[in-house]
């Protein structure tokens, strides 16, 4: 079997999991997981609400970004699929949606909500694949240790440029122009 079909059996694979069990390709494996438990989903949703009227709208913030959850990320066409929780784009980059599913285009930033069925591959897996394709920022948040940890790319590496765990409000990068309250309060 050639790589090529080996990623198409892959790709195929994932339009026949079961509903409640999300399927990404990271380094040529299919890994498979459970849909998020609830403390994760109001996280994605407070955080989605927090920076959709200021970054996505231009509403009290500066606009300019296309953040959307779970998208379907396709790094070297099909040879990785990723889908973070959250994926955000400078406007600019992203000028347009894809008329499919794939979104081809490397974000500026993801966030991953950890879970204890994807925390570890969150971290050691996808962490590296989203620095080595060249994501800007990223956010580690974790609703049961409530903490969100960020992190710039410093070539081929995360730098952590903050971790936060009070329920005081967040102002950290990308969007650091508006102060956010934590996702888990």
């Amino acid at each position: 079997m050639t790589e090529r079909t080996h990623l198409e059996t892959l790709y195929a694979a994932i339009g026949r999991l079961p509903e409640g069990v999300v399927g990404e390709i990271i380094d040529g494996q299919l890994h498979t997981y459970p849909r998020p438990p609830g403390p994760n989903l109001a996280a994605q949703a407070a955080l989605l609400a927090d920076l959709a009227a200021p970054f996505y709208r231009g509403r009290g913030g500066p606009g300019g970004w296309r953040i959307m959850a779970e998208p379907e990320l396709h790094f070297r066409r099909d040879a990785e699929v990723l889908v973070p929780d959250i994926a955000g784009w400078h406007r600019e980059r992203l000028p347009a949606l894809p008329a499919d599913q794939r979104f081809e285009v490397v974000p500026d930033w993801v966030c991953e909500i950890l879970s204890p069925s994807t925390a570890s591959t969150d971290r050691e897996i996808k962490m590296p694949v989203y620095a080595r394709y060249g994501v800007a920022h990223a956010w580690l948040v974790d609703p049961k240790q409530q903490r969100l940890e960020a992190y710039a790319r410093a070539g081929a590496e995360w730098r952590r440029i903050g971790t936060f765990t009070a329920a005081a409000p967040i102002r950290v990068a990308p969007f650091d122009a508006v102060a956010i309250a934590p996702p888990w309060v």
